[in-house]
């Protein structure tokens, strides 16, 4: 196992999901639930099987593109996610 890799991608998904839409349903979920560890068991297992599934999809996808395409397509959606989403602000 390669721990650069694994430390990287820790640091790079921790920073991304802070304050995300997830965080804070977790978060709403908590709040009005008795049972806290059966909320971050669900929202775990949740993160371990999108991530479990994004890791087969990659492997998948780069079998049949190269990963600069990858990297370049997934750039340009959030590049353009966020323009849209600035000109939506922008015209409301």
């Amino acid at each position: 196992m390669d721990m650069k890799v694994v430390l990287t991608t820790f640091w790079m998904i921790f920073l991304a999901e802070l304050g995300d839409k997830t965080q804070l349903a977790t978060l709403g979920f908590s709040a009005g639930s008795a049972s806290k560890l059966s909320v971050f068991v669900g929202s775990a297992a949740a993160l371990v099987v999108t991530s479990a599934l994004a890791v087969l999809l990659g492997d998948a996808i780069s079998r049949v593109l190269p990963v600069r395409a990858i990297h370049l397509a997934a750039g340009t959606g959030f590049v353009v996610i966020g323009a849209l989403m600035i000109a939506k602000e922008v015209w409301k």
